[in-house]
Order: C-alpha cells, then structure tokens, then sequence
C-alpha cells in the first residue's frame, strides 16, 4: 500500500514489516519514473508498504534524514534501516532489494 507520510506520522508508518521509503519531490523526473515502478510493485506485493516523504512537505523528517539529493529511498525491516538508495535506480535493483526486504 502507498501511503503518503507526514512529519508528524513518519515514525510510526515504518515501525513494523516491510517498509519502503521514498523521499521525494514533485517536479523530479527520476523520483516521477521511480514512482511508477513503486506503484507497479504495490499490486504486485502488497505485504510491502510503501511510505512516500514529498520532501517539500515534510521539511522536518527530510532534515532528519539530511536529504539533499532526491529520489533518496530507504528501506526498513521491522523499524529498521537495511539499506539506502541515492538516486534513480533500476526497476531490476528496486525489487531486488524488496525481495531482500521480504526474505
């Protein structure tokens, strides 16, 4: 499920399971393109959840995470952090690394 995250709400929506996060900003081309293969992977795997941080709105946890170049994905386990992406990745590396995430 994508789910659209808040300052206020971060936390909590990466806290358990599988979680993908995807910092990203409305006018970005490659967090555009790695936003649909999200979308594609949701139908696909729906025990993953998907948190997008627009990083425009969420100033707080952007600064947190020190996001100074986008897309910037992170990936959780359980509420912790297993791995993290700069940049546009391939839709191969992508659910390849939310296959890690699952098994």
């Amino acid at each position: 499920m994508i789910e659209y995250a808040t300052d206020e709400t971060f936390k909590d929506m990466v806290a358990e399971g599988a979680v993908v996060v995807d910092f990203f900003g409305k006018t970005c081309g490659p967090c555009k393109e790695i936003g649909r293969v999200l979308e594609t992977i949701e139908d696909e795997m729906p025990f993953v959840n998907i948190v997008k941080v627009d990083v425009d709105e969420c100033p707080k946890t952007s600064d947190e995470f020190r996001v100074d170049g986008i897309p910037d994905l992170y990936f959780y386990k359980d509420g912790e952090i297993v791995k993290h992406e700069l940049g546009a990745i391939s839709e191969e590396e992508l659910r390849s690394i939310i296959g890690e995430l699952i098994y």
